[in-house]
């Protein structure tokens, strides 16, 4: 009896749900397909950059005193064609932070590890595979410049790749 009666609990409010408004587009053929598209079809971010982390890893270093390095810094205003390239740049040399903050005992290591895990994750995911144009530069070509315009830098480059 109690089975039963649970039963009838839980059907009642089913059926009420169903006989809704929010779902008077089920009961055509048109409503199921409306549906079945908007449950099944994959949702994208839009808007979403792939580097969103990185962008924040680099607002909590970019202020760091305790990493005193010059690097390679590509410009933020490279060609279009270019910027695969100086995206890879900008990740190459963020290992030689990694390296100075392993021999310094930086305090936002592990920010800058994280730099670097997430811009090659989002370089394998998307399988970039650019070509070197005759416009583009090697990293080393570039102008080494301190931590604090590197870090600015990068910014720059990241946002122009988000909009």
């Amino acid at each position: 009896q109690r089975r039963y009666l649970d039963s009838v609990c839980l059907q009642y409010p089913l059926y009420r749900l169903l006989n809704s408004h929010c779902f008077c587009l089920l009961k055509n053929g048109m409503g199921l397909i409306i549906f079945f598209l908007c449950a099944f079809v994959p949702k994208t971010e839009a808007g979403h950059c792939k580097w969103a982390e990185v962008l924040k890893d680099l607002e909590r270093i970019k202020t760091s005193k305790d990493i005193d390095v010059s690097l390679y810094t590509a410009n933020a205003d490279e060609d279009e064609e270019c910027q695969e390239l100086v995206m890879r740049c900008f990740f190459l040399e963020t290992e030689v932070i990694i390296q100075e903050c392993r021999i310094k005992n930086c305090s936002k290591t592990q920010d800058v590890w994280n730099i670097w895990k997430n811009g090659n994750e989002s370089f394998e995911k998307n399988k970039l595979t650019s070509t070197k144009s005759e416009k583009c530069k090697e990293c080393e070509e570039y102008e080494e410049k301190n931590f604090t315009e590197f870090v600015q830098n990068f910014v720059k480059v990241i946002q122009r790749d988000c909009k």
